[in-house]
């Protein structure tokens, strides 16, 4: 009997094995390296500088800019991914040959938004002649397929304005009302534009937010019922501070524009927000052009620069740095990787932390001991600066720990910087027993100092000669 039940398994699992067998379908956390070229499936480049992304089943299609050697365009590409790390190359689904206008021209950041009404997948793009940036325009093209072949239907100036780097955003209200964020004016304003019920062209111009502070480069999503507006100046291929801003509708009121990152966003240049959304979160994820002309080559030499947003208040942005990002699409966790060991810097007479003030990503924005919490803004890492000497960052900004004016007195503060080659930002770590540290600064041979041995949040942090006193003591306590 035994013997007869064993053979009627085996013939059962030699059937079915995958009903049987199948294991539970499970996600896996992948790592993405920043300041790199992706490639495809196949092994070749990933071109699909200046897009966006729409999910669309269980796949994220990625459209992007493909150029020419001279970078004229050449193609509007699509891959899709299930991790976003995985690229497949679907198609060039809009080319040189898709319009007459299109034979010799510039495409500059297209994106892709479903038409639920209409059954239509619709592009917007910037559009110029392939000579000069004279045209401003706007285009649009349409697919009923995602990853079709899409059907050019012509350019424009939206309501006879000009429009220049671009982006589409879909609200999620019962209308799933469409919207079209431009730079106008020769870039000095960034409008944004209602779109008609098909998506196919405006109805209105809602908003000029900022007029005349030149803005490019939007990126537009919504995060627990705030809007949020994330781009950069204007400085050709060169890349620049990025800067945020909030609002409860889009028409406005906006918020004052905030810096994000650092100086340069370490190098890149937004081009859109990718909420992913999983079992256990939804995080927003920053998808930057380090472009390759900033680097003398063309926009096909670009690489990539993923981070993940990170949001210490409902209505505030950091935009941390990290040489690799981790991506788990079925949970929706993102995380950054590498690029630490990351540090809280503990007073030894307060137990508080080293904190930037405000947590905010500013130049000039005051370091002071705070009580001990998560914050990016009391996170450091020490980058070697020769010598012996340290750059001390800070991760929620990229800035650096600085002596104000590179002072040599008594009681100048500390404060967070762009980094840059100052002795004024170059610290020593000091052996002070029992498992503390002093930090010296190299410029003045003066120690870290918390003001007059204050144990309040908010005490400020400055250099003052050395000495034995315990508010000239730290702990550095590794960030797990």
């Amino acid at each position: 009997m035994r013997r007869m039940f064993v053979l009627l398994l085996i013939t059962l699992l030699a059937v079915v094995p995958a009903v049987v067998l199948a294991p539970v379908a499970s996600a896996a956390t992948v790592v993405v390296t920043n300041a790199t070229q992706f490639v495809d499936t196949t092994g070749a480049v990933v071109h699909a500088h200046g897009g966006g992304v729409i999910k669309v089943g269980s796949y994220y299609y990625w459209f992007g800019e493909n150029r020419n050697a001279d970078n004229t365009f050449r193609y509007v590409s699509a891959y899709r991914s299930s991790d976003l790390k995985t690229w497949e190359f679907r198609r060039n689904v809009l080319t040189q040959s898709s319009a007459a206008e299109l034979a010799t021209a510039y495409i500059e950041r297209p994106k892709v938004i479903y038409n639920v009404s209409t059954g239509q997948f619709v592009m917007w793009m910037h559009k110029e002649n392939g000579v000069n940036y004279n045209e401003a325009r706007a285009a649009v093209a349409v697919s009923s397929t995602i990853d079709g072949a899409y059907t050019y239907r012509g350019s424009f100036q939206p309501l006879g304005n000009m429009s220049r780097d671009s982006t589409l955003f879909v609200d999620d209200d019962s209308n799933r009302t469409a919207y079209f964020i431009s730079a106008a004016n020769n870039n000095a304003d960034l409008h944004f534009y209602r779109l008609s019920a098909d998506y196919l062209s405006v109805a209105a111009l809602i908003a000029n937010p900022w007029p005349g502070a030149s803005r490019e480069a939007p990126a537009v999503f919504k995060r627990n019922g705030v809007y949020f507006m994330l781009s950069s100046t204007t400085s050709g291929w060169n890349p620049n501070q990025q800067k945020y801003s909030t609002a409860t509708n889009l028409a406005g009121p906006w918020s004052a524009l905030a810096e994000a990152g650092n100086s340069t966003g370490y190098g890149s240049q937004t081009a859109y927000v990718l909420p992913v959304q999983g079992t256990a979160a939804t995080s927003y994820l920053y998808l930057g052009d380090r472009w390759g002309n900033s680097m003398g080559g063309t926009v096909n030499n670009s690489q990539y620069i993923w981070l993940p947003l990170r949001f210490p208040t409902t209505r505030t942005l950091v935009l941390p740095w990290y040489p690799q990002v981790s991506l788990d699409t079925a949970t929706g966790v993102i995380n950054g990787a590498g690029g630490g060991p990351y540090y809280n810097l503990v007073a030894r007479h307060s137990g508080k932390c080293v904190d930037v003030n405000t947590g905010a990503a500013a130049n000039g924005l005051r370091i002071v001991q705070w009580t001990c919490n998560s914050g990016l803004n009391q996170q450091w890492r020490f980058e070697d600066a020769g010598g012996g000497y340290f750059r001390i960052i800070a991760e929620h900004s990229g800035r650096c720990m600085d002596v104000n004016g590179a002072s040599t007195a008594d009681s100048a503060v500390a404060l967070q910087y762009d980094c840059g080659s100052g002795t004024n930002q170059q610290w020593q770590v000091q052996d002070a027993g029992s498992g503390y540290v002093r930090f010296v600064a190299r410029h003045s041979g003066k120690c870290l100092d918390v003001t007059s041995a204050g144990t309040a949040d908010g005490a400020q942090l400055v250099q003052y000669t050395c000495g034995s006193g315990t508010n000239q003591q730290f702990v550095r306590s590794a960030v797990v």
